[in-house]
């Protein structure tokens, strides 16, 4: 994965007090901050008359920065504040703004709106007051940025604390936060850029990039590339995506094995009508799934039963995962599960914390892979690590979650750990909507993961 890295309220405090204790003074990454988010609003919005809100703390010193740097590139600029500033490095920042100060109550509106009141730690709502002003400017401005995080969004979880406007974009630091990507903070950030202010940052939370994937040497053959075996449930349709979903995301060789031969399957999904626990003892399985279209039938509970007692890599989807709730989701070694938000609750319960911390902590007690789908989609892994994609909202389609599946289950038979399988899957499913675009139906995707696979390559 080449994900940026994100990183806690908590994480971003630690990596700049280090910053500090190494030499590096909070007002020169104030400094850096400032310059670097002022080069990125040139760039964005060019030489808009401007306002700056700037609140009483470090997110507002750099505030008053992005002001002085603004005015230096003559660009008209206005300064509207939360009462004077509380840090002292904040302090300093306002002594080198040279301009007014008007009262934050009483600002005007300008074209470009720049939000530096709170950035990384907000904890609870604005003030109702502070709140209604904030969304009053934002109405009347035609661009809207955001400084680190939206006022009233929370860092680390996606919540929202007050009402919070829509934003045309959003500088943060150095890292990602995740609220950056969990909703529902995310849908106000509008575009994402990462200024560089020179701190080290390390995380075990990362935001899911474009994978690395082998392209075939010239050795390979169908059970090297991977094979994957299919088990369709009593609504074959659903297996049918599956199992071309896996063909098409690069597995060499790919079973669909049903009761009977099942309609619409391309020629490349070699079919085994009959017992559909047929050849399970074949060694040359890469990864097994099951769940697209399994349905509680007499027969159900049996298929899962007979999947859990192989030693073949699992990916467990839909209505495995159903079941598999009835049952108990313990010791599953290093199987992949892909819950929605419903499946995850009846799996694992109510769990309290952030999307990331829910699905870490379910990834621990059950010792698999966990893909807790949705608009936030995040992975985690058993050991702690833990990753999150933005995927488009059209997604939440019918069906789109059996071809993750089976993209997932291609990739895991190719011979990647669960938790970069798991990823890769995810960001391959992620670049076929975005080339599908908004009036995607399942189908659709099939064709653009191999476009997709293909830029990984």
């Amino acid at each position: 994965m080449t994900g940026r890295t994100i990183l806690t309220a908590a994480e971003m405090r630690a990596a700049e007090e280090a910053a500090i204790e190494a030499g590096t003074p909070v007002e020169e990454l104030m400094e850096r901050a400032g310059k670097s988010a002022a080069e990125a609003i040139w760039r964005f919005a060019g030489p808009l008359p401007t306002l700056v809100l700037c609140g009483p703390g470090n997110n507002g010193g750099d505030g008053y920065v992005i002001a002085r740097e603004l005015a230096a590139r003559d660009v008209p600029v206005r300064v509207a504040a939360l009462g004077e500033p509380k840090t002292p490095a904040a302090m300093a920042a306002r002594a080198s703004w040279t301009g007014p100060v008007e009262s934050l109550m009483q600002a005007g509106p300008a074209n470009l709106l720049v939000d530096a009141l709170f950035g990384t730690g907000l904890a609870r709502p604005l003030d109702a007051g502070i709140s209604e002003v904030l969304g009053r400017l934002a109405a009347r401005a035609g661009v809207r940025i955001a400084v680190d995080l939206p006022s009233g969004a929370a860092t680390d979880d996606g919540a929202i604390l007050s009402a919070v406007p829509d934003y045309d974009l959003t500088i943060t630091f150095q890292t990602l936060k995740p609220s950056h990507l969990l909703q529902p903070a995310a849908r106000h950030m509008g575009r994402l850029v990462i200024a560089d202010i020179g701190i080290e940052a390390a995380s075990r939370l990362v935001e899911i990039g474009r994978p690395a994937l082998a392209a075939p040497g010239p050795d390979a053959h169908k059970f090297s590339r991977g094979l994957v075996t299919v088990i369709a449930g009593g609504m074959p349709g659903a297996s049918v995506l599956a199992a071309e979903a896996a063909a098409r995301t690069g597995a060499g060789a790919v079973r669909l094995q049903a009761r009977k031969l099942v309609d619409g399957v391309s020629a490349a999904v070699v079919q085994t009508p009959g017992d559909p626990l047929a050849r399970l003892d074949d060694p040359r399985i890469g990864a097994l799934l099951l769940g697209p279209g399994l349905i509680a039938d007499g027969e159900a509970q049996g298929l899962l039963e007979a999947v859990l007692g192989t030693a073949h890599p699992l990916v467990l989807d839909a209505g495995a995962l159903r079941l598999l709730g009835e049952r108990g989701p313990a010791d599953l070694r290093d199987a992949i599960l892909t819950p929605h938000e419903g499946e995850f609750r009846a799996l694992f319960g109510e769990r309290s914390g952030s999307k990331v911390e829910q699905a870490r902590a379910a990834a621990a007690w059950c010792g698999a892979v966990i893909v807790y789908k949705g608009p936030d989609t995040v992975v985690a892994a058993p050991d702690g690590r833990a990753a999150i994609a933005a995927s488009p909202h059209w997604l939440a389609s019918a069906g789109t979650g059996d071809v993750l599946a089976g993209a997932i289950a291609a990739i895991r038979a190719g011979g990647l750990p669960a938790f970069e399988a798991a990823c890769a899957g995810v960001w391959l499913h992620k670049r076929a909507a975005e080339q599908a675009g908004p009036g995607l139906i399942a189908d659709d995707l099939l064709v653009r993961l191999q476009a997709a696979r293909t830029e990984c390559l």
